[in-house]
């Protein structure tokens, strides 16, 4: 694959339950009070360890809130040899009306 897709949240979650990586890149706060049960958050600070530790061959999953940003990350993503990247359309809102049950909120 060498430009990500964008997929709706019934995908995201079949991939989810076959081992896809979630990141969420919404803000530290925002995503400390609730996010996709599982989903590491990326910000400037957490990118480059994410990426010299990650497993470049696992599909992974950009979330945003509304699923723009998430695909500039996901480019990005693609960009640093990531070979399956998807961008969740609707982002991490449509998730939560679609999914409550997986989301993590904060404790």
């Amino acid at each position: 694959m060498t430009e990500f897709k964008r997929i709706p949240p019934a995908q995201a979650q079949a991939l989810r339950e076959q081992g896809a990586v979630v990141v969420d890149v919404r803000d530290p706060q925002t995503f400390a009070s609730s996010h996709i049960a599982g989903a590491h958050h990326l910000d400037n600070h957490s990118l480059h360890d994410f990426i010299a530790n990650a497993d470049l061959d696992k599909p992974l999953v950009v979330v945003c809130y509304h699923g723009n940003s998430s695909q500039s990350a996901a480019a990005y993503l693609v960009s640093q040899g990531f070979a399956e990247v998807y961008s969740l359309d609707g982002g991490f809102e449509l998730w939560r009306s679609t999914y409550p049950a997986e989301i993590a909120q904060a404790e």
